[in-house]
């Protein structure tokens, strides 16, 4: 009688344990407004964390963020150098959000604007042919609160003539869904300490856009 109770609960506890789905991947890509640069704690308050919060249990959000990196490969720093470039990759996501421009605004990264659009295209390919064919989101870059002349050579005009064009081309070209980031934080210095990076509210407004898209694409 015993074996057979003790049968009866390994085969519950098997059953139980096969029958849970996997957790959905989710890999933000970006430069420090994805890393978190400013806030107190970023495993709590970047906006990746944030997210994470927003989806729940049922999925995995991992942060790939990394400071002053660019989508342009002759950049000063460019993301695909980076050792955490290849961590997302092997991450092998099914969702991935990349929010990467802002850098490349800088005026010794801007010399090389005709690269933008093809360098984001090969970053874009490069998660595209993951065995996971993961959902890709590509985020506008937040407005820069600042003056004419730009905080450490990053340029708000340039976002807005070039980067969210290109951006929308691309995604267009690979068919892929656009979050206008931008427009929801474009009013609120208040939430930019340093005029670049969101302090904790700011990463909460923005998680809260990037939730919503994703959960609209979900239902």
């Amino acid at each position: 009688m015993r074996k057979l109770l003790y049968l009866l609960v390994l085969s519950t506890i098997f059953t139980i344990g096969c029958s849970e789905k996997p957790q959905i991947k989710i890999a933000c890509v970006g430069d420090s407004l994805t890393y978190g640069l400013g806030v107190e704690d970023i495993t709590k308050d970047s906006y990746p964390a944030i997210l994470g919060q927003m989806m729940g249990d049922a999925y995995r959000v991992r942060n790939f963020g990394s400071n002053r990196r660019a989508v342009i490969n002759k950049a000063d720093y460019p993301y695909i150098n980076e050792k955490i470039y290849n961590e997302a990759l092997k991450f092998d996501p099914d969702i991935v959000v990349i929010m990467l421009g802002t850098n490349d605004t800088k005026p010794n990264n801007w010399l090389y604007k005709d690269d933008y659009k093809k360098d984001m295209e090969s970053l874009v390919e490069s998660f595209q042919k993951l065995s996971s064919h993961p959902q890709i989101y590509l985020c506008y870059p937040l407005k820069p609160h600042t003056d004419p002349k730009g905080h450490r050579g990053i340029s708000d005009s340039i976002i807005v003539s070039y980067i969210i064009p290109y951006i929308n081309e691309v995604a267009q070209e690979y068919n892929l869904k656009v979050i206008d980031t931008y427009t929801p934080l474009s009013n609120s210095p208040q939430l930019f300490p340093d005029s670049v990076h969101p302090n904790k509210e700011g990463n909460k407004v923005l998680a809260e856009v990037i939730y919503k898209r994703i959960a609209k694409n979900k239902n």
